[in-house]
């Protein structure tokens, strides 16, 4: 290989990677401008109890969400963790996310509050988990998997 054509081959090398970084620094989403697209995809659920509730045992979940057919600025999804299933709908907007759980598909049994953080370019979510019956709040924090 000549000189100029290995000069040629790194500079090409250099501009793929400053695009590729370029892209990534693109997709970062501000928590205001979150949008029912950036809950998209898979998410790992950690749940704490609330300040104001009495300890429980944290748990864990997983989320997939995917686009609403019938609310075209919403996600549904489902929701696994042990001991069990149930449907999820929501939205986020300007920053405040919303998502209703029901684990007969017919009735809310519970019901998430939160906020995207700040500089996560939206792939974290915190707020607390309410469960109507019994009675129980849990502090939640979302974060999508990699690669979603």
């Amino acid at each position: 290989m000549s000189l100029s054509s290995f000069l040629r081959c790194i500079a090409a090398t250099a501009l793929l990677l400053a695009g590729s970084a370029f892209a990534q620094t693109a997709q970062c989403v501000d928590a205001t401008e979150a949008s029912h697209q950036t809950l998209l995809g898979r998410w790992n659920a950690e749940f704490t109890p609330a300040a104001d509730t009495p300890p429980a045992q944290a748990t864990t979940a997983r989320l997939e969400l995917t686009p609403h057919p019938e609310l075209a600025a919403s996600v549904r999804g489902r929701l696994q963790r042990a001991g069990g299933e149930a449907l999820l709908a929501g939205d986020v907007d300007q920053g405040d996310f919303t998502l209703e759980e029901s684990i007969n598909g017919t009735n809310i049994s519970a019901t998430w509050i939160g906020q995207v953080v700040a500089d996560s370019c939206g792939k974290e979510i915190r707020g607390t988990w309410t469960q109507e019956n019994p009675p129980l709040a849990l502090s939640f924090v979302l974060r999508k998997q990699p690669g979603e």
